[in-house]
């Protein structure tokens, strides 16, 4: 009898997104891509919190964002040896950089979406949903090669880590619209039955 072919494995392990805290832009909702903007008090001590419930030695690899604002959340919750992943860096707004979707709408005269509508240039060339794709394909192609020795955890924005998460299912590069990501919050990617899944969004981390 011809023996049976082994089963393959199926995939294991999480990969952790973590948006930093509070800015004083976050607060406003003004649109903080490459502004290195400081945490606030409030957004100090989120950071503290989440270190109350993230354990570094449950991961095998910490990746942050270049910017300050991440890398003092990192740092805070206890993964001061997270490495800086350039690809981790928020959205490049453009000319929409510093202003709020109120602002943007009524100049346009409708209601303006980042993930449809794009950016226009600025000071800085902007980027559309298309772009940060390519970025969230490329960190999550890191985050896979680690896997296999540990779950991983990600310290950056709200619209790059909604990037990452739509990228992981394998929805359209648009599809962020649809997901809400609030400061120094928790999400989860994993796997359900073998397929890349959602397993957790936008988990607050309560005193």
């Amino acid at each position: 009898m011809d023996p049976q072919p082994a089963t393959p494995a199926e995939p294991t392990g999480r990969i952790v997104l973590v948006r930093h805290g509070e800015t004083e832009w976050s607060r406003s909702g003004q649109h903080t891509g490459s502004t290195d903007l400081p945490l606030t008090t409030v957004g100090e001590q989120q950071a503290m919190l989440l270190g109350t419930v993230l354990d570094a030695s449950d991961f095998g690899l910490a990746l942050s964002s270049p910017l300050a604002r991440a890398r003092r959340t990192a740092e805070l919750a206890g993964f001061p040896d997270a490495i800086v992943e350039p690809d981790l860096i928020e959205w490049d707004y453009g000319a929409y950089e510093g202003r709020t979707t109120a602002e943007i709408s009524a100049e346009l005269g409708h209601r303006w979406d980042l993930w449809h509508d794009g950016v226009p240039a600025g000071t800085t060339p902007g980027e559309s949903a298309a772009d940060v794709r390519k970025r969230a394909d490329r960190v999550l192609d890191r985050a896979r090669a680690a896997l296999p020795d540990g779950d991983v955890i990600l310290f950056a924005h709200g619209h790059m880590l909604r990037a990452i998460a739509i990228a992981w299912v394998e929805l359209a590069p648009t599809a962020g619209t649809i997901f809400a990501l609030s400061t120094s919050t928790l999400s989860e990617l994993g796997f359900e039955h073998g397929r890349p899944a959602i397993r957790v969004w936008n988990a607050p981390v309560e005193h």
